[in-house]
């Protein structure tokens, strides 16, 4: 059974990040101060591994098949009308982001990280969104 509470308060947690970010963070400033850039970097990397929790969640406790990797998760989601496929591939995307942060598999590109804090917040807002009408429209979730 989806437990909403939990739920909700990892989609709060991602909204918490995503301002702290738009009200904290100087994108402009990322290329040139390491402070700035790892500030962006790991709050962004613990918005996502938050959504990941999410996504991980829906699929494991609604049965909606056995992903391969954590982009697999949102694939899922896509596929059983929980996430539009567009923003499915973007989440998708900032997985890689989130596993180059904690596992170091190449250097963080500063001007990446600038660009998700100016231009993909609204994606992680969206994926809250879609997430939270689907938990409306779904009676037996968290009862």
């Amino acid at each position: 059974m989806t437990d909403t509470e939990l739920l909700e308060k990892k989609l709060a947690f991602i909204e918490t990040c995503v301002r702290e970010l738009r009200d904290l963070c100087q994108p402009e400033r990322i290329v040139v101060d390491i402070r700035e850039e790892r500030f962006a970097a790991h709050t962004l990397q613990i918005a996502i591994q938050a959504a990941q929790d999410v996504a991980s969640h829906i699929v494991s406790a609604s049965r909606l098949g056995e992903p391969e990797s954590n982009r697999d998760l949102f694939a899922l989601l896509c596929a059983h009308g929980w996430l539009k496929p567009e923003l499915s591939i973007v989440i998708q995307r900032m997985i890689g982001f989130r596993n180059v942060v904690v596992h170091g598999y190449q250097h963080l590109k500063p001007a990446i990280v600038a660009e998700l804090v100016t231009d993909r917040l609204t994606d992680l807002l969206a994926f809250v969104a879609a997430i939270r009408s689907r938990l409306k429209e779904t009676p037996s979730a968290g009862r």
